[in-house]
């Protein structure tokens, strides 16, 4: 006997299975932990995801019936995943059969597909099956669903907090749209909250939660909703085993076990916070810049704006004094916009490091303000003929590009020659100081200057 064989019901010899009635969603204990009650019934109360969700979205048109496709949901825990699934299940109706890949092995799935194949011959019953952190199946797992897939005996939605690029099959994927969850914005937690103090399936008005606590919580969930609202049931819990209704700052501390890290993002404490770290990185003071940026970090900055000012200052306060201060910035940059948070902080902590301990210069900064200075104040002057495009017909009658000088035909690679408008010559804006690799500019580039505006040059 075949191994497939062995987990296959013929369905011609099998009885029916009982008529089921159209689906609706199950009720939820009273002791169901809160995020599970809060759990969006309709699309009309999920937050967040309007990307997917807008009119005419394919996930909104997944939920209503009108595109029966299998999809992969890829995005960071706590945004929707399986709370999505269950409405593609329950607005159309449809028998909703959940699988975790933490402990379902191709048994259950083949299982699963075969009661989907039953069901669909004798009640025209569609299946919708969910599989949890998908990317954990093996490749024979994943395997395993194809023929299912292909054919549509079952409609798959899998979650992954992995790009499926590099963690499902590629034959799955070819047969699935893959749709991209992004984290709740802090206005989506906050109304989430707001909704969960008020609903009966809730806390139903019981509690009312301060703005410094409402605050905290928000930063404490970074774009989780599962996380904000067991936060938000851990201290009405607290509350009531003091016989408080107002939910303070003090007692989300104590049972979240984290203290409130005073920064507001759009305060003093936002601008006060990231100039004290940019002043400690240019006054070299690594340890300081570390603590200001755990600081933002914790606080729920957003590690892009933070990036930014990394790639910024590796420009002017460092320079040319460790060019390769510049790509440090950059590449942290890119990494974090390439695996998000919380791994982005080291390449944020590794540029820190870097910038802070690098040797300083504001030569880069200043050499380019004095250039805007001049252009700003008129000194623009006209280009010099021999440095004009001499590409086109009729550039030589207007003396373009005639005495050009090629700097690559000199052993040095640098000749006598006017670069500057006139009224701009000897005007020095670099000039390189005495610290790291701005040292041997310093030497060279004055070298270089008597050279381009040697005495042939004026004769």
């Amino acid at each position: 006997m075949q191994q497939d064989e062995l987990f296959t019901v013929n369905p011609d010899l099998a009885p029916p299975p009982e008529p089921v009635a159209a689906v609706s969603p199950p009720p939820v204990p009273p002791g169901s932990p809160l995020a599970v009650r809060m759990r969006p019934r309709t699309l009309g109360e999920v937050v967040g995801q309007q990307h997917l969700l807008g009119e005419g979205a394919p996930l909104r048109r997944l939920v209503e019936g009108a595109a029966p496709a299998s999809v992969l949901l890829y995005g960071p825990p706590g945004t929707g995943k399986t709370t999505l699934a269950n409405l593609v299940s329950t607005a159309t109706g449809r028998r909703f059969v959940a699988l975790s890949a933490l402990s379902a092995g191709v048994k259950e799935v083949r299982g699963v597909i075969e009661e989907a194949r039953r069901r669909r011959r004798y009640n025209a019953e569609n299946t919708v099956l969910f599989i949890d952190e998908v990317h954990r199946f093996s490749k024979t797992q994943q395997d395993a669903l194809l023929g299912a897939v292909e054919d549509r005996t079952v409609l798959l939605v899998a979650a992954t907090t992995e790009n499926p690029s590099f963690s499902v099959v590629s034959p799955l994927l070819s047969r699935s749209l893959v749709l991209q969850l992004r984290p709740l914005t802090d206005d989506d937690i906050r109304d989430l909250l707001q909704r969960a103090l008020a609903d009966e399936r809730g806390l139903g008005g019981e509690y009312e939660l301060t703005d410094e606590a409402m605050a905290h919580v928000v930063r404490l969930a970074a774009g989780d909703a599962r996380r904000a609202l067991t936060a938000l049931e851990a201290a009405a819990d607290a509350a009531t085993a003091t016989a408080q209704r107002t939910i303070e700052l003090a007692t989300v501390e104590s049972t979240v076990d984290k203290a409130a890290v005073r920064y507001d993002r759009d305060g003093d404490q936002h601008y006060d916070v990231i100039s004290a770290f940019i002043k400690s990185i240019r006054g070299s003071d690594v340890d300081a810049a570390l603590h200001y940026l755990a600081r933002m970090i914790a606080a729920g900055e957003d590690p892009r704006f933070i990036a930014r000012r990394l790639v910024v200052h590796a420009s002017e306060d460092i320079g040319m004094a460790d060019p390769t201060a510049l790509q440090a910035a950059v590449a942290a940059a890119h990494a974090v916009q390439f695996i998000g948070m919380p791994e982005g902080r080291l390449a944020l902590a590794q540029a820190t490091v870097h910038l802070a301990t690098a040797p300083k210069s504001n030569a880069v900064i200043t050499a380019i303000d004095a250039a805007l200075a001049d252009v700003h104040a008129g000194g623009v002057g006209t280009v010099p003929p021999h440095l004009r495009d001499g590409h086109y017909a009729g550039a030589a009658k207007l003396g373009n590009a005639q005495g050009y000088r090629y700097p690559h035909n000199v052993a040095d690679g640098v000749l006598a020659q006017q670069y500057p408008p006139d009224e701009l010559l000897g005007r020095d804006y670099y000039q390189p100081t005495q610290r790291g690799a701005e040292r041997t500019l310093a030497e060279r580039v004055p070298k270089l200057r008597r050279t381009i505006r040697s005495e042939r040059l004026r004769g």
